[in-house]
């Protein structure tokens, strides 16, 4: 299954981010033996909205997800990686997002950050040393 985003609206898109980082809450804080109600003490919020959290409910904020996956030690690329699927109107592959660890991509998308940002510093570099006033 995927989620195709040309069609989607904002609002499907992140109902469809919502309910799956729920899911990955839910799945981590039982695997790792959390009740809800430690998570939701941890967190500073109540069982409630936790429930809420898990459920996928819409009005839910995407930071409150955040808080979540963190207090869980989780990562969120499952938060991201659909949003930035969206903008360039691609399909985003559940199977993907549903994966327990994205280390290894995690990794892999900030080795690319990382060259690139080396590039662009390289470029800016070269052109202050081309543009130098102590160059002429």
């Amino acid at each position: 299954m995927t989620l195709q985003s040309p069609q989607k609206t904002e609002g499907e898109v992140f109902a469809f981010i919502k309910e799956l980082s729920g899911k990955l809450i839910e799945r981590r804080r039982r695997r790792d033996r959390v009740s809800q109600s430690r998570l939701a003490q941890v967190i500073t919020r109540s069982e409630r909205w936790l429930r809420e959290i898990e459920g996928g409910v819409t009005t839910s904020m995407l930071e409150d997800h955040i808080r979540c996956a963190h207090a869980l030690d989780m990562a969120t690329p499952h938060l991201f990686i659909p949003l930035l699927a969206t903008e360039h109107k691609m399909a985003v592959p559940r199977e993907l997002l549903l994966q327990d660890d994205l280390w290894d991509l995690e990794c892999e998308m900030l080795d690319v950050v990382g060259r690139h940002q080396e590039a662009a510093a390289s470029r800016l570099s070269a052109r202050a040393g081309l543009y130098s006033p102590r160059a002429r």
